[in-house]
């Protein structure tokens, strides 16, 4: 996985196993997507753009899926019970990840964005 190192920069072990648990999920489920880490954070890249991003902090982890792409998937998440900014997506520790959503905001950035030439929208 070419998130090992950040995965083992995090201090607590069930919050490592959570955040290994979602990113092997998308690299296993879209293996044409490109595993980066920019701005020390994991990057899933297609064709030289970006499609998801991930970080965390204690209470949480933090989904950036873009603005566009938040505002199109905002109901579902806050009806999955999550937090939500103009920026990222907050699933608390203890919550249940929706893969599903998660799903959802990969394969609509990866048809939105097919034939950007930009890593941002």
């Amino acid at each position: 996985m070419a998130f090992e190192a950040f995965v083992e920069k995090m201090e607590v072990a069930g919050q490592q196993q959570r955040m290994k648990e979602i990113l092997d999920f998308i690299g296993s489920k879209y293996p044409e997507l490109e595993q980066r880490i920019a701005w020390n954070q994991p990057h899933f890249v297609m064709d030289g753009t970006f499609i998801i991003g991930f970080s965390y902090a204690k209470a949480h982890i933090a989904i950036a899926p873009e603005h566009v792409t938040i505002e199109k998937f905002k109901d579902e998440a806050l009806q999955s019970g999550y937090s939500v900014t103009n920026q990222i997506i907050r699933i608390k520790w203890e919550q249940a990840v929706n893969y599903d959503l998660i799903q959802k905001m990969i394969e609509f950035n990866m048809v939105e964005k097919a034939g950007y030439k930009t890593y941002w929208r």
